[in-house]
């Protein structure tokens, strides 16, 4: 049986200021579960490559998370959290 990876997630300043600026204590804690999860999977179902980046984005509620993959130093980068409105300027 095949051992299962786990990969370190690093949050970007800017995602971290974001995640700290979500209206509510329960929107927070969604999306850092959310965030947490990718570490067992990077790519769950319903995740979407953004075309032209080397970026992936997955839901969370009316927000988006924005982050990269990194299988050879198996990471994952928090690039941007927000609602869709905001998330891809």
């Amino acid at each position: 049986m095949a051992e299962r990876r786990v990969y370190r997630i690093e949050i970007t300043a800017k995602a971290a200021r974001e995640i700290r600026a979500l209206p509510t204590k329960h929107d927070r804690a969604l999306v850092m579960r959310r965030i947490q999860a990718l570490a067992h999977d990077p790519r769950p179902p319903g995740c979407r490559k953004l075309v032209g980046h080397q970026a992936w984005r997955v839901r969370q509620g009316r927000y988006r998370i924005l982050y990269t993959v990194d299988d050879d130093v198996v990471s994952i980068v928090i690039i941007r959290v927000g609602p869709r409105k905001y998330v891809y300027r």
